[in-house]
């Protein structure tokens, strides 16, 4: 076997370790019939929140689709929540892998994070086609006019404001496809669902109510009122349902008080593919825009989603969840800090409205 025979353009080759017809079959390149070419290599470029790394998954089937035999490698701050059978490479955002992909050829590039620093990398990568945002004259720019509508709408409320385009139908458009309601794809460990069988198990014929109590710590206008928590958990109890609390260390105490009112069953904080089976127990889901929001939806889970500060059709719920607002509006886009004081908006969200919207789905 001699050097100008590997196959360096092989979808297993690994570089420094056995490729895996070698690992498990001892196949050598000069004589393997595994043999498959790469002949697309992509970079995704997408660091952001949790929720935002989920969301941002649909691409990953185009992609699939679109090219026969593509190398898809993925930079993000949070590696375990993408599904590894469906990209070659999965990196976190550190120096290493900074420096792995600064120095590889790519067919396509895509950064869909307006961050300096993401920014920044797609700048410095050697692609043949780039999509998204870049660095350029000291400030982010855009790749291509695709992400033009994107860059604007972030850059300026009163035009986010009138903007009726999905995420998923932005993010496509950057990368100069059309959504075509591609689903989300999750890094889901069914196996760990055996864990929490004994929730079903408690629950007996009630269906299964998932409450995200919480919102994260940036936005907490979006917060509905720890009373309406209570008197909504009362109200499912009355109606047969049953409330599951949910939640991570943010919501931990408050979790616990609401189960302390009402007797509705908190089963603590987990990991995040703990998290994830946990919440595949569920027959529907409340929540706020939030990490569980993604989970929710890429488990196919019925959602029924608070929203007040954002502009409702960023989301996409698939046909499979309903958006519950405040009749009278709210007055802080974005913001973190309520402008009506006392009269919050979140408060004009009724638990009747909300109870009403989950009998919908169950």
């Amino acid at each position: 076997m001699k050097v100008n025979e590997i196959k360096f353009d092989c979808k297993y080759f690994k570089g420094e370790i056995p490729c895996i017809p070698n690992k498990l079959r001892d196949k050598v390149c000069s004589s393997c019939d595994e043999y498959e070419e790469i002949e697309t290599r992509i970079l995704i470029i997408k660091l952001g929140a949790i929720g935002d790394v989920i969301r941002s998954t649909p691409l990953l089937l185009r992609f699939k689709k679109d090219f026969p035999s593509p190398h898809i490698t993925w930079i993000t701050h949070t590696p375990e929540i993408l599904p590894k059978e469906y990209i070659n490479d999965i990196y976190r955002f550190d120096f290493t892998s900074v420096y792995k992909v600064s120095n590889t050829e790519y067919d396509i590039a895509i950064n869909l994070d307006k961050d300096k620093e993401a920014c920044m990398l797609l700048q410095n990568v050697k692609a043949k086609r780039k999509f998204g945002f870049i660095w350029k004259d000291n400030h982010v720019s855009i790749a291509t006019p695709h992400a033009e509508h994107k860059l604007i709408t972030g850059v300026f409320d009163n035009i986010s404001k009138q903007n009726t385009k999905n995420y998923l139908e932005e993010i496509f458009e950057i990368c100069d496809m059309k959504f075509e309601d591609e689903p989300y794809l999750l890094n889901f460990d069914s196996k760990l669902s055996e864990k929490f069988k004994f929730i079903k198990e408690k629950a007996g014929s009630k269906k299964i109510i998932g409450l995200n109590t919480g919102c994260g710590k940036r936005w907490q206008t979006r917060l509905w009122p720890e009373i309406y928590w209570i008197e909504l958990i009362k109200k499912l109890q009355s109606q047969n349902y049953f409330p599951l609390l949910l939640g991570g260390p943010d919501e931990d105490e408050m979790n616990k008080k609401y189960s302390t009112a009402t007797g509705a069953f908190y089963p603590g904080t987990f990991s995040l593919p703990e998290f994830i089976a946990l919440t595949s127990v569920c027959h529907c889901v409340l929540t706020a825009v939030s990490m569980m929001m993604h989970i929710a939806i890429g488990l196919k889970k019925p959602l029924v989603l608070f929203n007040n500060i954002f502009n409702k059709h960023e989301f996409y719920l698939y046909n499979n969840g309903v958006i519950v607002e405040p009749a009278t509006g709210c007055d802080c886009y974005y913001g973190n800090s309520c402008k009506r004081g006392e009269k919050h908006c979140m408060k004009d969200i009724s638990v009747e409205q909300v109870f009403s919207s989950i009998k919908k789905f169950v």
